[in-house]
This record gives C-alpha cells, structure tokens and sequence, in this order.
C-alpha cells in the first residue's frame, strides 16, 4: 500500500470553531465507518497521508486514528461536498473503527456478532497491511516469509483438516476449520497478487 498523496485542489470551509465535518468510508464496501470532526492542521497530516487524523472535541488536540488500538484508518480518496463544508474520506480500515470493536461506529453494540460478507475484504486489508509492515508476533509475517510452498502447503493441510471435520465433527468445530482454511486461501491470494472482486466476479458468472 503506498503512502497517500493527493494533488487535489480541496479548500475545506471550517466552521465558527475552525472544524470540518468528516465522513469516513470504507473504500471497498462503500460503508460508512465513522464520522469526526478536522481543523486545518488535522486536513493537512491526512493530506499528506497515510493515516487520518482528526481533531477532539472533548480534549481539544489532534489525535491521529489508531494510535493507541492500532486500528488505523489508511487513506484512499478525499472528496468535499458541493458546500466545500464536509468532507469524505475513502479508507482502507486496519481493525474495527469504532472503540466497542465493531467494524462502524454505526453498529450497534448488541449487533456486533451479527457478521456478513464484508469481513472478508476486512480480514484481507489486514493481511496486506501485515505482509508490508512485517510486524513482529504475528503469525501472518511468518506465513509470508515462508513463502509460497509452505503457504501452499497449510493450505492443504487446511481443507483436509475441513473434510475430517464434515465427516464427524460439529458445526461449531467446522466452523473454525473452515474459518482457518479462508485465512490461509486469503494469504496465498495475496500472495500471488490477487484481491477477492478478482474471485467474486468469477463466482457470479457462475451464478448465471
């Protein structure tokens, strides 16, 4: 993922307290993840990318998105509106957004279990984040500098695992294997330069 940098020509309109309203925006599910507020300093470090920053309110500071979770939003795309009053900012999310671990800050807490599809796109930024930075303690920076014959092989380790696992076992057991075995399919996607629209558009012409 390369830093952002934005040739845009973008003259926010601040308000009476010199902020801008900001909606942040998953750039592959087009989902709204959250919305926060920019003074001018905040807009420039986002400006100058990778990572979004804000202005509270309620500390009166900057505060760059991520920092203390790691669950950094990565800049894609920056837009204002007609008004050049509010701003929408394409990201690429590391992590849940919001602070109750939920991907939006839009979700409801007590909805938080209830996963859809987009979670695999999710689990894939993080991926990618994990194969650039590299980060220490992770499992996925072990799978990628082992290379494609051991990420091949725990791949095939992975769905014989599932076919035992239909056999004689239950649903929450294959789940998890089948779970496991999405991770590491993820993994040699990237791996071998692919992203999963690559793989859904096949599915759907198969659904014609």
């Amino acid at each position: 993922m390369q830093n952002f940098r934005s040739d845009k020509k973008i003259t926010p309109k601040y308000n009476s307290d010199g902020l801008i309203t900001t909606v942040i925006q998953n750039s592959v599910t087009k989902k709204v993840l959250m919305v926060g507020f920019m003074n001018s300093e905040a807009f420039k470090l986002t400006l100058e990318g990778p990572d979004v920053w804000f202005y509270s309110r309620s500390r009166k500071e900057l505060w760059k998105k991520g920092e203390t979770s790691g669950n950094y939003l990565k800049v894609v795309d920056i837009s204002i509106d007609c008004d050049e009053d509010a701003l929408l900012i394409s990201v690429n999310p590391i992590g849940p957004t919001c602070h109750n671990n939920t991907e939006s800050c839009f979700d409801k807490e007590e909805n938080s279990s209830e996963i859809n599809s987009e979670i695999i796109d999710l689990i894939f930024s993080i991926i990618k984040d994990r194969a650039k930075k590299l980060p220490d303690n992770s499992y996925t920076t072990k799978l990628v500098k082992s290379g494609k014959g051991r990420i091949s092989q725990k791949i095939v380790e992975e769905s014989g695992e599932v076919a035992v696992a239909i056999m004689s076992q239950t649903k929450k057991d294959i789940s998890e294997e089948m779970s496991d075995l999405i991770y590491h399919l993820l993994v040699g996607m990237h791996i071998s330069d692919l992203e999963p629209k690559d793989i859904y558009k096949i599915l759907r012409n198969r659904n014609k």
